[in-house]
Formats: C-alpha cells, structure tokens, sequence
C-alpha cells in the first residue's frame, strides 16, 4: 500500500467545501436530468436499454461530480488549485510498475463479487442460469471492454467527485469513528445524488422511490469501501474509476447474459445492488475491514533539520 496521506496539501475549511462541491454536484445531476424528469420517463423492465436522449443526459449528470470538484478547489479552496491533480489524486499509481496490476484488481474484484452474487440468487431460486458458455465468448468480453473503456471518461467525472475531493475531505487522517464516518457519509451522499434516476426506476426498474432509495442507500455504502480500497491501495483514483466503470457496465451486462432468457430480470434480487451482492459486497468490505485495508496510510513523520548548533533547527 501506498504511505501517500489522503490529507489534503493545504489547510482548507473543514466543512465550507464539502458542503459546496456537494451543492454544485447535486445540481448538476437535477439539471441534466430535468428534462428526462419532465418527459415522464420511467424505466420499468430490467432488460431494456437507453436511448440517445437518456444516454445524453446520464452522461451529463456523471460529469457534474467532477466539475463541482475542480469549481471549489480553484474558488472555494484557492490554494491548492496549482495542484489540482495531485488534490484529486489523478496520477498514476505509484511506483508506475504497478499500474497494470492495480488496474487487474480493480476488474477482477467486482467481476468475482458479481460471481458470487449470482450463485447466492441461485442458491435462494431467485436467479436461473441460461446456457453455458455465452459469459465466456471472446465477442461478449470483447464488447464489454470496448464498451467500458468508451464510457471511462464518464467514471472519472464521478470518481473525481467523490474519491478524488469528498471522501478525502471527510477523512482527512482520521482513524476510528472519524473514518467510519467518513466512510458513511460519503456513500450516503453518492446515493442520494442517483436519487433523480431512482424516481425513474433506473437502477431498480418497476420499484417506487420508497424501495428504491433505501436499496441504493444500502448498495452505494457497502460498494464506496470497495473503490475507496482501490483507491487506497494504489494511491491514484484511477483504480476507482475502473472498478466502478466495471460495476456499471461489465457487472450488469454479466447479470442479463448469464441468465435464462425466460427470466424476468429484477436488480433487487440480482446482481451487485440487489440482496444478494449486499451479501457478497459485505463479506468483502468485512474482509478489508478487520484485515486494516479500509485503514488510512499514516502520514510520513515530518524530518527534524539540525541547526547550526547541531540542535533541532
């Protein structure tokens, strides 16, 4: 694991800028899905897709993160905008020859937790697998990593947001309750800030907001320790990226391909943020947990410089 400290380089007010980029973050969502909100639009199958219009406005919404970021860094926290990759942690992770590896992980980890979660569904008659071999083929994962690298762009406007600005700024160094804390509230306000897609049954198609909310509450806190660990490990939010590009692309492709085209799809009881990925997610986040990788690097000890006198300077 990296010793880099997720301290920000520069004394900020503690809650004026989280409070701002979260304002301006939600905004943003609100306004570019106004006009899908205004239209009417409600997803209510599991297996249909989006149109030009709904990916237009998705796309929008997941840059609103990012944008908020680099407003109250340059605005509201001046002093650290001449550094504004290093406050964001956009870099590579270090030492570089790591890299790959740390990006392997970050695909493989929700890939196996997706895994998992489907053998839970079948386990529990939820879930029904359809022929063997289609999730294997070279043209499925071919696709899916076309598909994922595309939207990649999209990932950093979210991740920017909250690994790279909030989920430091509520750290800081914390350690205890204050990490715990941190943890919580970062993944209550990821979810919260789906909330105009919720009400269009986007992650959970068919269910009320009153289903929806409480289910996406439950999976956005159980999945942030997981890109925060990557983030963590790495110490780069390039990791985080992928792991979520992953989740929202490969992982709920892996849901629909593997299952019995008979199989009415519904994400409450499927997947990573139904039931039975609260299960898998939980047991992985337990892991990191007592094994101290949710842990924050300690910060370096700051070097006594001796004085002319041979004294500490």
């Amino acid at each position: 694991m990296t010793t880099t400290s997720l301290r920000p380089p520069t004394p900020i007010p503690r809650r004026r800028g989280p409070l701002v980029f979260l304002g301006l973050a939600y905004l943003g969502m609100w306004v570019a899905m106004s006009p899908l909100l205004i239209s009417g639009f409600r997803r209510a199958d599991g297996r249909a897709g989006t149109g030009a219009p709904e990916q237009v406005c998705i796309a929008l919404a997941m840059l609103a993160p990012a944008l908020a970021a680099v407003l109250v860094i340059r605005y509201v926290e001046p002093a650290g905008r001449g550094r504004m990759r290093e406050v964001l942690a956009l870099r590579w992770p270090v030492p570089r020859g790591r890299a790959v590896r740390a990006g392997g992980v970050a695909v493989a980890v929700p890939v196996g937790l997706t895994v998992v979660a489907l053998f839970i569904g079948e386990a529990a008659g939820v879930y029904v697998w359809g022929e063997p071999g289609r999730i294997g083929s070279g043209t499925w994962a071919a696709g899916m990593l076309t598909n994922m690298l595309v939207s990649l762009p999209l990932f950093f406007g979210e991740e920017l947001g909250w690994q790279g600005y909030l989920f430091p700024r509520l750290a800081q160094d914390g350690r205890g309750t204050r990490l715990v804390l941190a943890y919580l509230a970062t993944g209550v306000a990821f979810a919260l800030w789906h909330l105009p897609t919720l009400l269009m049954g986007g992650q959970y198609p068919g269910r009320p907001w009153y289903v929806s909310v409480p289910a996406m509450l439950v999976s956005c806190t159980l999945a942030l320790p997981v890109f925060t660990w990557l983030r963590l490990r790495s110490g780069s939010v390039i990791p985080a990226v992928l792991g979520h590009a992953c989740v929202s692309t490969v992982s709920v492709s892996m849901v629909k391909e593997c299952a019995d085209p008979n199989l009415t799809l519904d994400p409450l009881h499927m997947g990573l943020f139904g039931w039975p990925g609260w299960i898998a997610m939980g047991g992985f986040v337990t892991f990191l947990a007592v094994t101290g990788r949710l842990r924050l690097p300690r910060p370096a000890p700051t070097r006594r410089v001796a004085g002319p006198g041979g004294g500490a300077g």
